[in-house]
């Protein structure tokens, strides 16, 4: 199949233009993610992009240069995107790691005086700042597990966590003064 002949089975959406442009592009391709993946995700991400593009119809256009650098410049941006996707929920771990080891140090017992202080306090709160306060401090839960529990985005539960907390201390250092 000629060139002409494949970017018009492609773009009509074709099975066989699919597979002709997977054929004659797939050593590129699979070059092209290998170098910035590995070779364990790029053939994953190979196979999605193909998928993706040929199902998005008018994502390619003739006039803005040739199938084989349209699919490159996919590929290359897929891979990109899934390794900074990678880094980004590695990072996310780490950090739950990190706020569980600290919740294992253990602090010293409040005194009656100061349990009732901080009761009345968290009692000021708003209720959904004192959900995420609760689990997170009397039944020891991190805030990845009370998102799930609650059905939150992991950034609503932080939000919430952080608005308790400075509130919080705010009220306990003007109620000790």
């Amino acid at each position: 199949m000629d060139d002409a002949s494949l970017v018009a089975e492609f773009v009509a959406r074709r099975p066989r233009g699919l597979a002709v442009a997977y054929e004659r592009y797939a050593p590129e391709l699979l070059a092209v993610a290998r170098h910035v993946l590995g070779v364990a995700e790029a053939e994953d991400c190979v196979h999605e992009t193909l998928m993706r593009v040929w199902r998005a119809p008018g994502s390619f256009r003739v006039e803005r240069g040739s199938l084989r650098a349209f699919l490159i410049a996919c590929v290359r941006n897929e891979a990109v995107s899934s390794l900074r996707s990678g880094k980004r929920r590695q990072e996310r771990e780490l950090r739950a790691v990190r706020l569980e080891l600290e919740r294992e140090i253990v602090e010293p017992p409040l005194d009656a005086l100061e349990a009732v202080r901080v009761r009345a306090a968290l009692g000021r709160l708003p209720s959904e700042q004192r959900t995420v306060i609760e689990l997170a401090y009397y039944r020891n839960q991190t805030q990845t597990k009370i998102a799930e529990a609650l059905g939150l985005p992991l950034g609503t539960v932080k939000s919430r966590v952080a608005l308790a907390l400075r509130r919080l201390a705010r009220e306990l250092e003007t109620v000790a003064r």
